[in-house]
């Protein structure tokens, strides 16, 4: 018998114990994996149906926090109970002895100082995920495949089972969980696969139905009044609008024509319009109000009213940060305008406005960046009434001149300021927009 195997042998009960954890931690790393897939491999629309397997039912941070704390005290618990501090430990395997410290304390460690930073964020946030952490805030929004928080999270689990299992399997843990006693064994295993597939039960019973719908025109206006994802096959038109009531809905891969609004989301959260067409809505291509949306890859044009506006996002200020990214607006008075609000608006394409290309008025707090304005009248980028802006790598080019309607900040600006806004100004493409830059009645501009 090695000197590892008399260590271990000794302790039949905590051997048991230890099987109990490792065989959690391969679960949860089956939920990381789970939203790996569904993100990267599948193309889901993050973050609503990017949960791995239970997040439907448990992805909220408390639970993440209580499950990360929850396993550094129990290995760090199993460590003092095998007395692994003393010398005989590092005899008998100390590579394996070093690589489960590491685990333990340092990354295990680590993490949970992670997972108690979201924490404080998503309490801070009113309880809003997902939270960055700490090392997370540089990183972008979870869509198609990039590095983002499920990545990194998926990682960092990676590591830490990996330098456990090395533990486990080092010492050979895992042949003395039962000794002499095999029926206690198979009961034990029964129980925890058991277990699991109650749990997973559990989970998948959360989550929201797919709906299909089917090709050719559909009369509206289409209500969403429940959780759910809704993707058209192709070819699946709404003939009048569709509004969405209720939060984590996804809407995917449909052409709406007319309508008041071309898709209206009214008290909403977590809803994610993807990939969506809008043409011929009477007042906005999409209406938000009083929700929290990710709106990306749409196009919207051919705006019945000269008043429309293309994306209008409003009175959203005390809900998640919304998200507009790499749409294409074609006309309307203002193709996407925030107020009191908070918006990333990234990526976007806006052409030919009569009154602004992109606004973030009324005490919104967000950020423009990498955008393309051109062809507008008066304004390319607005921000105005005390709101905040971050403005930055966008191109603003043949913004007109506003002549008759006298007003001094509307002769063909590239960039606007307005009325004691702050906008934070970073390096900029701006052509054949005789305004430029400029800021108006107690506004500042800051350079980044």
């Amino acid at each position: 018998m090695s000197a590892a195997d008399a260590l271990v042998r000794r302790h039949r009960l905590l051997n048991v114990a230890f099987f109990l954890v490792v065989a959690v931690m391969l679960f949860h790393q089956s939920e990381h994996a789970a939203q790996i897939v569904q993100k990267d491999i599948r193309g889901d629309a993050c973050p609503n149906d990017c949960r791995g397997l239970l997040g439907f039912a448990f992805d909220v941070e408390w639970v993440h926090a209580a499950y990360n704390h929850s396993i550094l005290l129990l290995l760090v618990g199993l460590f003092l109970a095998y007395r692994m501090w003393r010398p005989a430990w590092r005899r008998a395997r100390p590579w394996a002895w070093a690589i489960l410290a590491l685990g333990v304390f340092v990354l295990q460690g680590y993490h949970v100082v992670e997972h108690t930073v979201k924490l404080e964020q998503w309490f801070a946030n009113g309880h809003r995920s997902p939270t960055p952490g700490l090392l997370g805030q540089p990183l972008p929004m979870a869509e198609g495949v990039n590095f983002s928080l499920i990545e990194l999270h998926f990682v960092i689990n990676t590591l830490v089972l990996l330098c456990v299992l090395a533990g486990y399997l080092g010492f050979g843990f895992h042949r003395h969980i039962w000794t002499g006693r095999p029926r206690l064994g198979l009961a034990l295993a029964g129980a925890t696969v058991g277990l699991f597939l109650l749990i997973l039960g559990v989970g998948f019973s959360f989550r929201p139905p797919t709906e299909h719908l089917a090709a050719g025109v559909h009369k509206g206006p289409l209500v969403l009044d429940r959780a759910q994802t809704l993707v058209g096959k192709p070819g699946a038109v709404v003939q009048g609008g569709i509004r969405v009531l209720a939060d984590n809905v996804t809407v995917r891969g449909i052409e709406v024509r007319g309508g008041e609004y071309g898709i209206e989301v009214d008290g909403a959260e977590d809803v994610v319009l993807e990939d969506v067409t809008i043409s011929g809505a009477g007042l906005d291509g999409i209406h938000v109000r009083r929700g929290s949306v990710i709106i990306r890859d749409c196009a919207i044009g051919a705006l019945s009213s000269p008043y429309a506006q293309g994306i209008d996002i409003s009175f959203a200020a005390d809900k998640g940060m919304s998200h507009v990214r790499r749409c294409s607006v074609l006309g309307g008075m203002e193709g996407i305008v925030t107020h009191f609000a908070n918006v990333r608006i990234v990526g976007n394409r806006v052409s030919r406005t009569s009154l602004r290309g992109i606004t973030m008025t009324e005490m919104s707090m967000g950020a423009i960046e990498r955008n393309d304005v051109r062809g507008g009248l008066g304004v390319g980028i607005f921000c105005g009434d005390y709101s905040h802006c971050s403005i930055s790598r966008n191109t603003v080019r043949d913004t007109r001149s506003d002549v008759p309607s006298g007003d001094r900040s509307r002769m063909g600006f590239g960039i606007v300021s307005h009325f004691g806004a702050v906008a934070r100004v970073g390096p900029n493409t701006i052509s054949t927009s005789p305004g430029g830059v400029g800021a108006f009645i107690g506004a500042r501009l800051e350079r980044d």
